[in-house]
């Protein structure tokens, strides 16, 4: 087979099993299958770039980041509805509407809680597509829509134009492990699902839309030259045959029946794989549509029906505290069963103590409790009036109820956290965080290995990593006796990262890898780092009174001392592989300007932090000199009018080559 027909078989196969996988829900394939004949793909697409399609799936992973999103003018606006809140309304709704017309029939949908966008194809192939914006003006955000793999890129039917509007949404399942995977990162979580989908698809790197694995569900169609149709049911029929996944449908013929489908779409919305903030009704026929038009904002032939918050009475029947990976401490309240949403609800979040005292619940208050966006059950108020006698204030615990520790509350929150270097709850994120690339770069142990050695009670702290042997390692899950000998090898070099590594894979608040570095230069060991003073460590460039505070309240704690104690029985080095040359320039920020002869900007700016000092890029008040080379511009401008002392390169190699003060 010549490459070419190579080519084509693979992409038919692979767009073949991610229809029927996205679309249909009814994997053709294995997933190992369908990567191999990916990565053949791939490697005949390297071979042969002039034979790349618009339909290959290669063409989907995301491409190069944009600048920015330009405006795209939407031939067919993309109206808003009107909003009802009652059964009455939706009569009132069917009513105008038989008034117009002899025999109305009406399309009930549910309202998809997403971000609403139009995708254009011309000649059956896919050429762009645009947020909603203001209905007439929306953002191109192409090269995102192509990472979702519901939306075709090329149709069996090539009209001229065809254009489709439909909504992006982020699935359940995807938006529970991308607020799981933030908060492990110490990242905010997203507040809900169309706030997940709505930043992912704005995202100026399609690899990150990518990564968030969206999907779509077409509603409706806005225009298809060269093809008529007589209602809303056939378009999304015809669309549902080119490919797309359409929004599921019923089609009805009075206020009666549109109201049941209204509640029943209701209480089976927890079946859907989207979050549901309404449900749709729509006049079928397009030429009665047309009959009755629109108004400046909505179309009069459609309505969308918004349901209230589902709110129901329970007893709290305790308050339970959960230790997060990052240390964080997260209350719960236990109720007594309820039903909500089509769910049974028994426990909702209490998010701090903060939100506990504004609410001031307490054990045994009986609450109103709903699902915030219809996903995440929370309390609405307490019925004081119904408060049992003798009821007490809750607080968190000031321990850490998994190991102990003391609990500190963030400065930049509310969040209380556990403080324990050794806390059991913590262990996978710290043990992953030490080992990570930038940390201590032990390669081979990641977090597969790590959940496996935590399970089998091998670790209980990183220091645990280097008593391992070879024996435990070859004894987990796809390890063997090459890669646990691998694995050995890379804990062992691991070992002489120098100080400057080990502080920032401690996961100590605040220390990232350029106070490690910092801390290291300027203490040269870790036994000196101890023994400083929180003025000490305040007066150190880079690190503020609050980092001070999280330092020196790490290294007192027991925990940590434990921890490091088992660390130097390891013989892991905990001095700086780069020690400060000298002081020299401490508390002094140099900026560099202009082309220099004898260093290079890089080389010039570790010396300078070599010495002490800091490099900044920009000057400012607070800059103690400026060191100018040749062709030097709006930095040397800029210091003269601020009156900044400004430096030759000689004299910066002067400064340089002045013996440091000795230390008292």
């Amino acid at each position: 087979m010549d490459y070419k027909s190579e080519l084509k078989e693979l992409r038919d196969a692979l767009n073949e099993a991610g229809y029927r996988y996205y679309v249909l829900d009814n994997p053709a394939i294995s997933d190992y299958e369908y990567d191999r004949m990916l990565r053949r793909l791939e490697e005949l697409e390297a071979e042969h770039p002039e034979e790349i399609t618009p339909d290959s799936p290669t063409q989907r992973v995301g491409g190069t980041p944009l600048e920015s999103f330009r405006q795209v003018v939407h031939p067919v606006p993309l109206e808003s509805l009107q909003d009802v809140f009652s059964p009455e309304e939706v009569e009132e709704f069917a009513a105008r509407m038989e008034e117009a017309m002899e025999q109305v029939w009406y399309s009930v949908e549910p309202k998809v809680d997403g971000l609403s966008v139009a995708l254009e194809y011309r000649d059956g192939v896919f050429f762009q597509g645009a947020t909603r914006g203001d209905g007439r003006v929306g953002e191109d955000v192409t090269e995102n829509l192509r990472t979702i793999r519901s939306i075709p890129m090329v149709l069996p039917d090539k009209l001229p134009r065809l254009i489709v509007r439909g909504e992006v949404f982020m699935p359940k399942g995807v938006f529970h492990r991308l607020n799981r995977a933030r908060e492990e990162r110490e990242e905010t979580p997203f507040a809900n699902p169309r706030n997940a989908a709505a930043g992912s698809l704005r995202q100026l790197d399609p690899k990150i839309c990518a990564e968030r694995c969206l999907d779509i569900r077409v509603f409706n169609l806005q225009l298809a030259e060269g093809r008529t149709f007589p209602t809303h049911a056939e378009t999304l029929d015809y669309l549902e045959n080119q490919g797309f996944q359409v929004i599921p449908r019923k089609l009805l013929e009075n206020a009666e029946a549109i109201n049941e489908e209204i509640v029943r779409l209701g209480e089976s919305r927890e079946d859907l794989p989207f979050d549901m903030d309404g449900a749709v009704v729509k006049v079928n026929d397009l030429a009665e549509r047309a009959l009755v038009g629109s108004t400046a904002k909505c179309p009069r032939w459609a309505i969308a029906y918004k349901y209230p918050p589902e709110q129901k009475l329970t007893k709290v029947l305790d308050i339970t505290v959960q230790v997060g990976r990052t240390g964080v401490l997260t209350p719960k309240v236990l109720v007594e069963p309820v039903r909500l949403a089509g769910t049974t609800v028994t426990n909702a979040t209490l998010h701090n103590q903060d939100f506990i005292d504004e609410k001031d619940i307490r054990i045994g208050d009986t609450v109103l409790v709903q699902k915030a966006g219809e996903i995440i059950p929370e309390v609405v108020e307490v019925r004081f009036d119904l408060r049992p006698e003798g009821t007490a204030p809750y607080h968190l615990p000031e321990k850490c109820p998994v190991c102990g520790a003391a609990v500190v509350r963030d400065p930049e929150g509310a969040m209380l956290r556990c403080t324990g270097a050794e806390c059991p709850a913590q262990l996978h994120r710290n043990l992953t965080h030490f080992a990570s690339r930038d940390a201590m770069d032990i390669e081979g142990v990641g977090p597969a290995v790590m959940n496996q050695l935590i399970e089998k009670g091998l670790v209980k702290n990183p220091a645990d990593l280097y008593f391992l042997t070879k024996e435990q390692l070859a004894g987990l899950e796809r390890m063997g006796d090459k890669s646990a000998e691998n694995a050995l090898k890379a804990i062992d070099q691991s070992r002489g990262r120098g100080l400057e590594r080990l502080l920032y894979a401690l996961g100590i608040r605040q220390v990232g890898q350029k106070a490690g570095k910092v801390l290291a230069a300027r203490f040269g060991t870790l036994d000196k780092l101890a023994a400083a003073s929180e003025e000490e460590l305040t007066a150190i460039d880079d690190v503020g009174g609050i980092t001070a505070g999280y330092i020196r309240a790490w290294l007192d704690d027991p925990q940590s001392q434990h921890l490091l104690g088992r660390l130097r029985e390891a013989g892991v080095s905990m001095e700086a592989v780069e020690k400060q040359a000298g002081d020299q320039f401490q508390g002094m920020t140099f900026v560099l300007t202009g082309t220099l002869e004898r260093f290079t900007r890089e080389e010039a700016a570790a010396l300078i932090e070599a010495h002490g000092g800091k490099a900044s890029g920009s000057v400012s008040k607070k800059t103690s000199y400026v060191v100018a080379g040749e062709n030097a511009g709006s930095k040397l401008r800029k210091a003269n009018e601020l009156n900044i002392p400004i430096l030759t390169e000689d004299a910066f190699a002067a400064m340089l080559e002045q013996a440091p003060e000795e230390e008292s």
